[in-house]
This record gives C-alpha cells, sequence and structure tokens, in this order.
C-alpha cells in the first residue's frame, strides 16, 4: 500500500488556481469537473453514485475514511468519481463492519486524489466562480504542463455520459411473484432505489439507457421508471425519445434527478447548466401539493428552466427548493406521470422523501 503521507500532489482548476496537498489513492493523473459535496456522512455511497461520473468530488466534512470500506454501502459495482479532494485523509478506520481502509480501496479502484486541501478555501472559490475542470496529479508536479493536460478536457455541459454507466444487460432486481412490476431505465441508477422497490413488493427489470419503450413494453410492466444518471440531459435524445413513447402511451411513469430533467425536455422543457449545482444531504424542499417541507439529499448540476414551466400548459410544478426557488419537482397534466429532482432514496441522507415511492406504486394501483 503507498505510503501516501510522504509524497505530494497537486491540483490545478480550469482559471488557473493551484493548490498543493499530499497524494492520497492511486498514483497518478485524473480530471474532471470540480464539485463539492456538503453532506457529514456518506462518502462511500457518494464515491459510487454514478451520477457522480466524470467530477472530481470536494468533501467539505474534514474527515474522510475514518470509518473506513464497506461493501455493502456501495451505489454502484465501482467508484464513478473521477477524483477526490479532502482535507483529512484517514487510512486507520474504526468501524468493526469495515472491510478495508479507503487506501486500499482507492487503489485497487484506481482512484487519484489529493489531501491536506484548505477545502473551505477551495469550496467557496468554486461557489463563487462556479463549477469548472480541474486536473489532479501525484505524478507530474508541472503546473504548466497540467495546464495544457487540462485545457483538451471537455466541459460537461453538452456531454453524454449515462451511456457510460448503464448496465450493457437487462437484470432482475427483488421477487419475481411480487405484485407490482416495473421496468427501469438505468441512466446510472443507485442500488438504494431498487431497494426501496423491493421493500414494496415491486419485481423490477433494469434496461440498459439505449432501451426503447417497445422493449421495455415487451415485458408488460405495470409502470415505467426513469432513473438517476451523469451528464448533460439535453444530450440524451434516446431517453427523452423513450419518455415521449412511455406518456403517448399514458403508462404511470417517475424519474429522479436526471429522470426529471429528461422528463421536463420530453414536455419542452429546457434545462441549464447551473452555476454549481446542488450536493449535499441538507436541501430544504416545499411540497407545494402538500404544503409540507423535506430535508433531502440532492446531486445535481443541471436543472430544469423555470420561465418554460411557467408558460406550459403541459406539466405544473409540485415541489421547489426553498434556498434558491430552483424547480425540485413537476408533473404532467392529464397523465400519470411525475417527478422529482432530488433523491427520496436518500443513500445517504434523510428519509423525509420516501412517500414518493409509496405515490408512485399507489399511482399504479390506480
Amino acid at each position: 500500500m503507498t505510503n501516501y503521507s510522504k509524497l505530494p500532489a497537486i491540483l490545478v482548476l480550469e482559471d488557473g488556481t493551484v493548490y498543493h496537498g499530499k497524494a492520497a489513492g492511486k498514483i497518478g493523473t485524473t480530471t474532471g469537473e470540480i464539485c463539492f459535496n456538503t453532506g457529514t456522512t456518506g462518502y462511500q455511497e457518494i464515491f459510487t453514485d454514478p451520477s457522480y461520473f466524470g467530477q472530481i468530488m470536494v468533501t467539505t466534512n474534514a474527515h474522510i475514511g475514518n470509518y473506513g470500506i464497506d461493501e455493502d454501502d456501495t451505489e454502484s459495482g465501482k467508484i464513478q468519481i473521477a477524483g477526490l479532494v479532502c482535507k483529512n485523509y484517514n487510512i486507520n478506520y474504526s468501524r468493526k463492519m469495515a472491510d478495508e481502509s479507503i487506501q486500499s480501496y482507492f487503489e485497487e479502484g484506481n482512484l487519484v486524489g489529493i489531501s491536506d486541501i484548505d477545502t473551505r478555501s477551495l469550496v467557496r472559490h468554486i461557489r463563487n466562480k462556479g463549477a469548472m475542470n480541474a486536473i489532479i496529479s501525484s505524478e507530474n508536479l508541472d503546473v504548466e504542463s497540467l495546464k495544457a493536460t487540462l485545457a483538451t478536457v471537455p466541459s460537461m455541459d453538452g456531454l453524454e455520459l449515462s451511456s457510460q454507466v448503464s448496465t450493457t444487460e437487462p437484470y432482475f432486481y427483488g421477487n419475481e411473484d411480487a405484485p407490482v412490476r416495473v421496468a427501469v431505465l438505468d441512466l446510472g441508477i443507485k442500488k438504494n432505489i431498487l431497494r426501496n422497490f423491493d421493500q414494496r413488493e415491486v419485481y423490477a427489470k433494469v434496461f440498459p439507457a439505449k432501451t426503447t419503450f417497445a422493449e421495455m413494453q415487451e415485458w408488460n410492466p405495470a409502470g415505467y421508471f426513469i432513473s438517476n444518471g451523469p451528464g448533460d440531459p439535453s444530450a440524451m435524445s434516446y431517453a427523452i425519445q423513450t419518455v415521449k413513447d412511455i406518456l403517448a402511451a399514458d403508462q404511470p411513469m417517475f424519474g429522479i434527478c436526471l429522470g426529471h430533467q429528461i422528463l421536463a425536455l420530453a414536455n419542452d422543457i429546457r434545462t441549464q447548466k447551473m452555476h454549481n449545482g446542488h450536493r449535499g444531504i441538507n436541501h430544504p424542499v416545499k411540497n407545494i401539493i402538500a404544503n409540507r417541507c423535506e430535508i433531502t439529499s440532492q446531486n445535481h448540476g443541471f436543472g430544469v428552466v423555470a420561465e418554460d414551466i411557467e408558460q406550459s400548459d403541459k406539466v405544473e410544478v409540485t415541489h421547489i427548493n426553498l434556498n434558491d426557488q430552483s424547480i425540485e419537482g413537476i408533473r404532467v397534466i392529464g397523465k400519470n406521470a411525475f417527478s422529482v429532482q432530488y433523491h427520496p432514496e436518500s443513500s445517504p441522507g434523510p428519509h423525509d422523501s420516501r412517500y414518493l415511492f409509496d405515490d408512485f406504486i399507489e399511482l399504479i394501483k390506480k
């Protein structure tokens, strides 16, 4: 295992800002869009969330690695983030359930990171300047060379990534004798979404991202779920068409995060890249239909355009973010379809929004 504490590393941002720290994880170089998560726990779930594919994660919690790695806590089959930036990187862990240290986990997963960074300063910089690309290296400390490499990295704006993280073959999840069958379009799904369906007696068949409605319909499901995932939703014409076809067939449908954005696009509502996005487990949202508030888990860098919804006769708002008034939920008028921008499966996060899975099941049963 690498003695990371003696090796230097460097972080260079797209705007030329440079941070010096220590190597964490595998020795190497990595690039991606830099973002931050305000969660105080759940680092392993964050690392393995496919929605973070292609992104360098800055953790605002000061200690990372202190409770080790437990295989049961993963949200997908591998590490999905492109790199890690943290303050205190702890190889020694204290949780009895843990299988291994974060360092061995990162080396096995080929994850390059940097520690001993002033993450408060970095997060304030990103918050003010907005999302941008970055590069981490523990093998090349030449700033100008790293800047040249970084200049070749494509922007997340316009990038289609779901097909890179989706399952390549359909698979089943849950009890095949369950009374409700749901077809899941995997755009980068988290395991805990499937667990929540299983807990509600749903038998799910998970399909690759580019599966058509006709192909899913052959399984004769009672409803359709459109998952979370990475990248720019407007670059996903295949998924937008699939959702349009589900709507045309008037089938029950529920979307989360990227699925929410795809549902909006299928109804002529534009999406846009946000200045920073929302990433954390403490975002307040108001359900304006039920007139109640909930604390939510979020992870998205794109959002739907509120002005388009105000002028639309196809959809209506169901949830709003109480921090910035951004759209957090919609439903299609006259159809059995709705979506939310946040994560009701909340892994990690509060359980305030689990009712949305129940609402979907009730919609199917009606």
